[in-house]
């Protein structure tokens, strides 16, 4: 994986805290040049800091990726730094918990803002760059992007949206040397889960799943750098995320039922 990605400049965005942050270390480890992009440019300067970090292999960006000014300037600032972009990663995302009947429009107009249109925005203004190096666009998605989630419908319909966008994007670009990858972990330990949304739009606060039996952001990050090294196109990750997907082709109806009492065992479930 290191001969095929070192001295790429690889963008990652939500990179503050976990895959985003995961993926910052390990690319650095791969090798690569990096442009780290959040909100909270404090957290990435202290992950530069204490890695030690060469301040000429690294640029870190304040960005909220639900503008397009800002994004555009992740694309302009990386460029003026390392002269080209090889790989973006989309990764920027907040989540949500709360039935569709008592949930603000406001939160799923909040999560397409920064789940599908961030996507659309950072690979709209990096993809020039991209087509010139023949570089990777991946977009981070989730389980919930390929079988809808109850509780999670503005989750699954921004997923949903990111992952038709590039679909489109890789059937468009079939003759150009594009690589597009579509991501999908399982239940991540992962901060997303702790920042998501609730039903008024106010932070949930403390995950309802047990981080101990997720996979690791680290072991995550390490998968989605592997396939953009080997330009896959799809990567579905845990074994209950490879058993969902398969078991909503075979047998749809079923699914409904295994996932909305899976969904109901959580603490505090809205459907109790």
């Amino acid at each position: 994986m290191r001969d095929k990605l070192a001295e790429k400049v690889i963008i990652i965005t939500g990179a503050s805290s976990g895959i985003g942050e995961a993926l910052a270390v390990e690319a650095m480890n791969s090798g690569m040049k990096i442009a780290l992009a959040a909100r909270r440019i404090s957290l990435m300067k202290e992950l530069a800091g204490k890695n030690n970090w060469s301040p000429e292999r690294y640029l870190l960006t304040a960005v909220d990726v639900s503008s397009e000014d800002d994004c555009k300037r992740l694309m302009d600032e990386t460029v003026k730094k390392f002269g080209k972009i090889d790989i973006l990663i989309n990764n920027a995302g907040i989540s949500m918990r709360a039935l569709f009947a008592d949930l603000d429009l406001e939160v799923i107009r909040q999560l397409m803002e920064v789940n599908f249109w961030g996507t659309v925005y950072c690979t709209k203004y990096a993809l020039p760059w991209l087509l010139e190096s023949k570089g990777s666009v991946t977009g981070v998605s989730s389980i919930a992007g390929i079988r809808g989630l109850p509780a999670r419908t503005g989750y699954s319909a921004s997923k949903f949206a990111m992952q038709g966008f590039l679909e489109a994007l890789r059937t468009e670009n079939l003759k150009t040397g594009l690589h597009v990858m579509v991501a999908c972990p399982g239940f991540t330990a992962s901060n997303i889960r702790k920042t998501a949304l609730s039903k008024d739009g106010s932070v949930q606060g403390e995950s309802p799943r047990k981080e101990s039996e997720m996979m690791s952001a680290k072991e995550v990050a390490r998968h989605i750098l592997k396939g953009i090294a080997r330009r896959k196109r799809t990567l579905v990750l845990t074994n209950q995320g490879k058993l969902t997907v398969l078991l909503n082709k075979i047998v749809p109806g079923l699914t409904d039922k295994l996932v909305f009492n899976h969904m109901a065992k959580e603490p505090d479930s809205p459907f109790k």
